[in-house]
């Protein structure tokens, strides 16, 4: 009864991944340098098992480096020794400047058994980042006068990147998740553009209120924010922080 996870999160804009796991074998991360580490997780229950928290840990990984995720039917059997296992696993992962997939081949050539006694999965990622020159942030009081002014600063930015075609809808979507963090939120309130394979629009606050989108009826003087959001971009949703939450809205570059 029961079943094993492992859940993990990478940021390329701060090269910080957040990982959790539920009774699963820790990921391996190979660095650039070819050194391989097992991360050094707090071991959870499998799902299904109880009701203990799950804690999560925060690893940097450098650019280019390699994050392996693996099931147990890959290192753990009934005839096997999982030290051993794992030794040879590492020992095939040594190789930072092989490709994912020819990685993904190496490790079951030298590790999984002939004949399995459980069922195998192997995810290799290589990590890259994105650059500071695509990133742009402002931080904000709650002021709700400012609203105008992210907005200009956000169409200058655009306009130096080059994607003044997407002006209008960064304008609009801004506008109505900062007037949404300024009113029902808290401080500190930071609002981001990352332009990477889409454009994405970013506005934090300190409040963990969850947004709630809703059609508004004709009479109504508010409401369609997030329905506009929602519209406008081609996914949006919310991520829950530390410090709060971040409702984020991404446009394809050639949305226009």
């Amino acid at each position: 009864v029961g079943a094993t996870c492992l859940y993990a999160v990478y940021d390329p804009t701060s090269q910080v991944c957040t990982m959790a796991r539920a009774g699963h074998p820790p990921p391996a991360l190979v660095h650039p340098d070819g050194s391989v580490v097992f991360a050094d997780l707090p071991a959870g229950p499998p799902l299904g098992l109880g009701g203990l928290p799950f804690e999560t840990a925060e690893v940097r990984l450098p650019e280019h480096s390699t994050l392996v995720l693996y099931t147990d039917g890959l290192v753990e059997g009934r005839h096997r020794d999982v030290d051993i296992s794992l030794g040879r696993l590492r020992d095939a992962l040594a190789h930072p400047d092989r490709k994912p997939q020819d990685t993904c081949r190496a490790v079951i050539e030298a590790v999984a058994p002939e004949h399995p006694d459980d069922d195998i999965a192997l995810l290799v990622a290589r990590t890259r980042t994105v650059p500071a020159d695509r990133i742009a942030t402002w931080d904000l009081p709650p002021d709700p006068s400012l609203v105008s002014d992210i907005r200009g600063a956000a169409t200058r930015q655009l306009a130096a990147w080059g994607l003044d075609d997407l002006v209008f809808p960064a304008e609009l979507m801004l506008s109505e998740l900062v007037t949404n963090a300024v009113r029902y939120g808290s401080e500190p309130i930071r609002v981001r553009l990352i332009r990477d394979r889409s454009l994405i629009c970013e506005v934090s606050d300190g409040s963990s209120t969850a947004p709630h989108l809703r059609r508004a009826a004709s009479t109504d003087e508010g409401g369609r924010g997030l329905f506009l959001v929602a519209q406008l971009s081609q996914a949006w949703g919310a991520r829950y922080t530390a410090r709060g939450k971040v409702i984020w809205a991404e446009c394809a570059l050639d949305a226009a």
